[in-house]
């Protein structure tokens, strides 16, 4: 199979880099790629240009032309030459980079349009659009999703660590009034005891054991059936929050989830919510929260993709490349809309634009994402 992926992608190199000396005005759209076929990021490049082909096939014209070049891992040289490449074949605008590690870098390419796959900034600078599923539309989402609960007292978690000064800066930006923020050691064995202070955890079980020793001297039937009911509890008392927000990823989630199990966040009246997981089955492993609830892409379209990609290839796709697979359609719609592409205000349309993983909007010179939400049931993810 392995063999076969690679004389695919060294195949649809030929074609991408076929007729590209072509004439600039023969009415063909060129567009670049930037993809790391090379370093520790290799296998995700690869990826991002199978996920483009998939894009080619359903758009069906043969007026576009892909021109992918290796932009290296983390590599600010290679970066550039694949830029001036890219450039010299004829193409003004570039899927990519990534991430926004070299975002200054762009900036020296003026006339060029970068569709970035990062989800760092939301605002369109002068020549980048960065199309990730950016934490400013996520937080929206959660936002939309606590009014309509009628969720009141918030608690907004998240680590302590490199990105938590980017997160305060978005949480900013919420219109929530009652909130407050827990910020947490990532480390297991510290992280439960932090858990246990904000929830009050001590005092809460104390007031437990209290009532139960009053109860145990009483001889009467309804302090009898009160203690039937108190003994399979852990805490007593009520939380001074009703939901509560984790932003974060992986193990380091399960962890703070498994915490507040531990310390009797009950799912069922505190609503407990996440950022974007992908649909990662992982999370229904070591989580003892039921129903969990997490904005995403739209999960139909999301399963499409990633059954076509499979068929087609015989391997599965990074999550990231659906970014690439719509940041291609979204130039396919601004070409021929417009007739051509002249600048980066061609993409500040009124209308909202409808891809594989939701719909994005281009307002105020600001890029967000309709999210939906879900939420995990019975080992199944079920949306709002």
């Amino acid at each position: 199979m392995i063999k076969n992926i690679i004389t695919f992608l060294s195949s649809i190199f030929l074609l991408f880099n076929s007729n590209l000396l072509a004439d600039e005005k023969d009415g063909k759209l060129r567009v670049g790629l930037l993809a790391p076929f090379s370093g520790e990021y290799k296998n995700l490049g690869e990826s991002l240009l199978l996920s483009t082909q998939l894009a080619l096939d359903e758009i069906d014209n043969k007026n576009i032309i892909i021109i992918p070049r290796d932009s290296g891992s983390n590599d600010k040289e290679k970066l550039n030459a694949a830029i001036k490449e890219i450039l010299d074949n004829g193409a003004k605008i570039i899927i990519g980079p990534m991430t926004s590690s070299f975002s200054e870098e762009l900036r020296k390419y003026n006339d060029t349009i970068f569709i970035s796959l990062s989800n760092k900034e939301t605002k369109i600078s002068n020549n980048v659009i960065n199309i990730g599923i950016s934490l400013e539309s996520q937080l929206d989402a959660i936002e939309q999703l606590l009014i309509k609960e009628k969720k009141t007292e918030t608690i907004i978690l998240y680590p302590k660590n490199k990105y938590e000064k980017f997160i305060d800066k978005k949480i900013k930006s919420l219109k929530l009034k009652n909130y407050k923020i827990f910020k947490y050691n990532s480390d297991p064995r510290i992280l439960t005891g932090e858990i246990e202070k904000f929830t009050n955890y001590s005092q809460r079980k104390k007031n437990l054991e209290t009532r139960k020793n009053i109860l145990k001297k009483l001889d009467d039937d309804r302090s009898k059936k009160e203690l039937e009911i108190l003994d399979r509890l852990y805490t007593l008392g009520s939380l001074n929050f009703d939901s509560v927000i984790v932003i974060d990823f992986g193990n380091n989630l399960k962890s703070v989830l498994s915490s507040l199990v531990y310390t009797d966040v009950d799912d069922e009246t505190v609503l407990i919510a996440t950022v974007n997981q992908w649909f990662d089955e992982s999370i229904f492993r070591e989580n003892l929260v039921k129903n969990l609830y997490f904005p995403s892409v739209d999960m139909k379209q999301f399963k499409k993709y990633n059954e076509r990609y499979f068929e087609t290839f015989g391997i599965k796709p990074n999550e990231i490349t659906i970014l690439a697979y719509d940041a291609l359609g979204l130039i396919y719609y601004i070409w021929n809309k417009n007739n051509g592409i002249s600048n980066i205000n061609d993409f500040f349309i009124k209308k909202k634009f409808k891809g594989k993983i939701g719909t994005f909007e281009f307002k105020e010179k600001k890029v967000s994402q309709q999210l939906k939400i879900y939420k995990t049931e019975k080992n199944k993810f079920k949306e709002y």
